[in-house]
């Protein structure tokens, strides 16, 4: 009876420490609104690797999930900029450190322009892949690397959309970039 027991404290213990590593690493997020298409769509859901950015940085071209401290709700964007860089929207084009970015997974170029702009330490500039019907960085404000709360990382719904979530490198991005 004792050893009975015993197993049964190990396996709730045992759930007990998945369950709070699996809180601790992964969240679900759904997406709400346009402002990411036709990358992802109102309704999706997604799962936020909320560990990836303990073992690096934010790269340009993830797709985050992070809040802003105005607002209650979660956002998920792209980032375009690091801290360090600079970036500028012209002609419908995003130059990032002069750079021309080829945006294949954008819905429309954007039809705003921001001066160039150097972005700040600790702090990443991000768009909506629905350029011209999403609130982010051309509206002024920028994700302090603190809101992040993770990299999305797999669409879980619905079922038929299963997969990555695609995210783009820079250096994919770089008009005239040779591959390695």
């Amino acid at each position: 009876m004792k050893t009975f027991f015993r197993e049964i404290l190990i396996t709730l213990t045992l759930a007990v420490v998945v369950f709070f590593l699996i809180q601790t690493t992964v969240q679900t997020f759904v997406v709400m609104g346009a402002s990411m298409e036709p990358s992802l769509h109102d309704g999706q859901r997604l799962l936020v690797n909320k560990a990836v950015y303990y073992l690096g940085e934010p790269e340009r071209g993830d797709v985050i999930v992070f809040k802003l401290t105005k607002r209650q709700t979660d956002y998920v964007k792209r980032i375009i900029a690091k801290p360090g860089d600079t970036v500028e929207v012209k002609n419908g084009v995003v130059y990032v450190n002069g750079s021309p970015l080829e945006e294949s997974y954008i819905k429309n170029p954007p039809s705003y322009t921001i001066e160039q702009q150097k972005i700040l330490r600790n702090t990443y500039f991000v768009l909506g892949d629905n350029r011209d019907n999403s609130d982010d960085s051309h509206n002024g404000w920028v994700v302090p690397q603190q809101n992040i709360v993770g990299k999305a990382w797999l669409l879980i719904w619905p079922p038929n959309e299963w997969g990555l979530v695609p995210n783009y490198p820079l250096q994919e991005q770089l008009v005239g970039a040779v591959s390695k």
